[in-house]
């Protein structure tokens, strides 16, 4: 049994609100422990094919889940791309490698694919695990968990203090991990962030067993390991914060043109988009729509620190939406699939107004009798489609075919299905 194991043995789990269960003990009140140091030392970054070989051995021979985790250099660097990848195993340990050195991970993905791999906020790591070659087929997602038990904080730090009694030192989530070679307390950081995950998974798993709740998460994690690659994202430039600022069509353009340059300069430099030019500055030069470089420079975001050719290539991205025909400008709303925003619901359908907030009170109460937040009892959006354009016969079959249509899962439909027909029906209390 590891140090964990025994603290996690002598403390109640704590749920919702940060209280233990009835049965608690005097030990929920033990001050956390720190956690200094991976139990077998910090170890060495697997960078050669030979050495990754080693470790794909080692961890097919191991036992039990796999705990997995993933550093990027969001800010940083361009794309989402991983940097590191870290895992722990019984029986095999710890491996830190660096995907930079070793790009393809789809052996040591296969060699793991019979395992169970717990990961913290999964749907973060796995499109950057992907590109690497490792997918797992069926996994543990200890923030999940903490989210349908009830926990109001479901950070690692929060998660692994809160049930294991341990301190995670948190200092270096934020670093460029791009950086090589990678620092020595970057390394220990990143070992220990795989050190407890398993520990963590284990009493998780007794809570969500003790809550009636091990089904329902169990049925989450399978979503999450079947879901396909996120499709790219449609006109990516309408996110650019501060948007709401642009009103007109040909300002629209200029926030279009901008992005897209900024992002081939950024892709092709493989630094961070905003490190090439801020939101602020595009939002800036729309608004200005300034008709040279003189004018552009002026503008904040384009002052002394912007060289002469820079503010040309920028200048140059503002007069080709300045040319464009009318035709060829941008709508200024991004076309939604799907129902009108709820705003607008009282104006254009009051029916469906009072369809949706008679549904918002019965989901709202149900997630809170279950201890658990409204959008993993259900997607408000899934919510709002089915009060847009209910079923013809309402019912528990007709509604509950709609809520799996929508993508909810067993446990979600056999919940929801009652407060959304009554919704629907007009009975709601």
């Amino acid at each position: 049994m590891t140090d964990a194991q025994e603290t996690a043995a002598d403390s109640p789990v704590r749920t919702a609100g940060g209280t233990p269960p009835d049965d608690a003990g005097a030990a929920a009140a033990k001050a956390p422990t720190p956690l200094l140091e991976p139990r077998e030392g910090i170890p060495p970054v697997i960078a050669d094919a030979a050495a990754l070989a080693g470790v794909t051995a080692a961890f097919a021979a191991g036992s039990g889940p796999v705990a997995v985790d993933a550093e990027r250099a969001s800010g940083y660097r361009y794309g989402q791309r991983a940097y590191l990848v870290q895992l722990r195993r019984e029986g095999a340990g710890t491996a830190l490698i660096d995907p930079v050195a070793c790009p393809d991970l789809s052996g040591l993905g296969e060699a793991l694919s019979g395992a169970e791999w717990v990961l913290h906020a999964a749907t973060q790591d796995l499109p950057c695990l992907r590109e690497i070659g490792m997918v797992p087929t069926r996994l543990f997602d200890t923030e999940l968990a903490g989210r349908l038990a009830g926990f109001p904080r479901v950070g690692l730090g929060a998660m692994v203090e809160g049930v294991l009694g341990f301190v995670l030192e948190k200092g270096h989530s934020a670093v460029d991990w791009s950086t090589r070679p990678l620092p020595e307390p970057w390394l220990r950081y990143a070992a220990l962030d795989v050190e407890l995950l398993v520990d963590l998974r284990d009493a998780l798993e007794k809570e969500l067993e003790r809550q009636g709740k091990l089904e329902w998460a169990r049925q989450e994690f399978d979503a999450i390991a079947a879901a396909p690659p996120a499709e790219p994202r449609k006109d990516p430039w309408r996110r650019t914060s501060g948007m709401h600022k642009v009103r007109r069509r040909r300002q629209l353009a200029v926030v279009r043109e901008l992005w897209q340059t900024r992002d081939r300069i950024a892709q092709r430099r493989d630094v961070s988009p905003g490190k090439v030019l801020s939101d602020a500055a595009i939002v800036e030069a729309a608004l200005a729509l300034p008709p040279d470089v003189h004018a552009l420079a002026a503008l904040n975001g384009f002052g002394h620190r912007v060289g002469r050719r820079q503010l040309e290539q920028w200048q140059a991205a503002v007069d080709r939406a300045r040319a464009l025909p009318e035709t060829a400008l941008p709508q200024p709303g991004q076309q939604v699939a799907g129902p009108p925003p709820p705003r607008a619901w009282a104006d254009k359908d009051p029916a469906a107004a009072a369809r949706l907030s008679a549904a918002r009170a019965g989901v709202s109460a149900l997630a809170e009798r279950l201890a658990m937040p409204q959008e993993n009892l259900v997607s408000p959006d899934t919510v709002r489609r089915i009060c847009w354009e209910p079923p013809q016969a309402v019912g528990a079959e007709s509604v509950g075919a709609a809520l799996t249509g929508y993508g909810a899962r067993p446990w979600q439909v056999e919940l929801v299905t009652p407060v959304l027909v009554a919704a629907l029906s007009g009975t709601a209390a």
